[in-house]
């Protein structure tokens, strides 16, 4: 394993009213990524274009890709098909390589996990969606996590597509407070499921990456909204954060969704000489116009409360990454730097 030198981090964060596009900039990533959440058909996506000025190598659905909420498998695939045929969407998916997970609204069930009955009928439309092939082993897998390995001439990249859904125990409803969810008790149910949780450590363990990618369609580090996130199950957040340092895995960093803003969160981990940091980038459609501010013991910088994607580039020579959040006409909203 490759010895890190001397931590050090730059962040850089950019008021909403910056009007900055996205393309004036001095920063040279070898390998990008775009990523968004929470898009419903029935609302014009002013993005798709940005996305596509922006050139990124890949783009990943954070989640929420539709908004069908059925156990309808008819009304679920004509969404899907309704996305499709999405005229910027089309063209971004003729250019760019598409990835990524779902979320409770295009899983089916709205805050759902395991209980749901149609889970099964409806990972074989995500995966006719995503255009994965009959005989990948995703369709005969419970669960739709994936790995995507890219290869350059200047490094590699792994991706790690979780599923947050599938497998999730139930939630504990917060009665107590104004808020709509509270912690399980310490070591009370699941967030991946056993079967997820080895995958996941082997994918780590035996990655040679500069860098890995977690996907999860829900916050990992914020925790204390009352709203869905890992935090809603806290020996699942400790899990992790142990699995990433024991696996001496490169340049971990985690993007999520699902909030309806954006923001980034940061935190240090024992047995890490880098922070671990969840890029959250949310809505693509609709946004938490109305937010007036939560606690999130690790954000760092302002939230941005407007439709936005998340810019991700990779610069393998002085192994850094900048994270950036992108309004409409390339507007940049905020900026996050980050050396491994």
């Amino acid at each position: 394993m490759k010895k890190f030198g001397l931590l050090y981090l730059i962040v850089l964060i950019i008021s909403c009213n910056a009007n900055k596009p996205i393309s004036n900039s001095n920063f040279q990533g070898d390998f990008t990524l775009a990523f968004g959440s929470c898009n419903k058909t029935s609302l014009p996506n002013l993005l798709w274009d940005d996305v596509l000025s922006a050139g990124p190598d890949v783009w990943i659905w954070g989640g929420d890709i539709i908004y069908a909420d059925t156990d309808d498998m008819s009304k679920l695939k004509k969404m899907y098909d309704e996305q499709d045929a999405v005229k910027g969407y089309k063209n971004l998916k003729s250019k760019v390589e598409v990835i990524g997970s779902w979320d409770d609204h295009d899983y089916g069930l709205n805050d759902g996990g395991v209980e749901f009955k149609a889970k099964k009928e409806s990972q074989r439309e995500f995966l006719n969606f995503m255009d994965v092939p009959d005989d990948s082993p995703r369709r005969t897998q419970e669960g739709i996590y994936t790995s995507h390995d890219y290869t350059l001439e200047e490094g590699t990249i792994k991706v790690l597509v979780l599923d947050t859904r599938y497998f999730r125990t139930s939630l504990a409803p917060d009665t107590e407070t104004e808020k709509r969810i509270k912690p399980n008790d310490y070591g009370v149910g699941t967030v991946l499921g056993k079967t997820q949780w080895d995958w996941l450590e082997t994918q780590l363990k035996n990655s040679k990456a500069d860098f890995n990618v977690i996907v999860s369609s829900i916050q990992v580090l914020s925790n204390e909204h009352g709203f869905e996130c890992w935090g809603n199950f806290p020996h699942e957040v400790d899990r992790l954060k142990n699995l990433v340092a024991r696996s001496g895995a490169e340049g971990v960093m985690i993007l999520s969704g699902d909030r309806h803003i954006s923001e980034f969160s940061r935190t240090g981990v024992e047995g890490m000489n880098y922070p671990l940091i969840d890029f959250t980038s949310s809505g693509l459609t609709h946004a938490y116009g109305d937010f007036k501010g939560e606690k999130n013991p690790f954000r760092v910088g302002e939230v941005v409360k407007t439709e936005s994607f998340g810019f991700v580039e990779f610069d393998f020579k002085n192994k850094s990454v900048r994270m950036r959040m992108v309004g409409d006409n390339g507007k940049l909203l905020g900026s996050l730097q980050q050396a491994y």
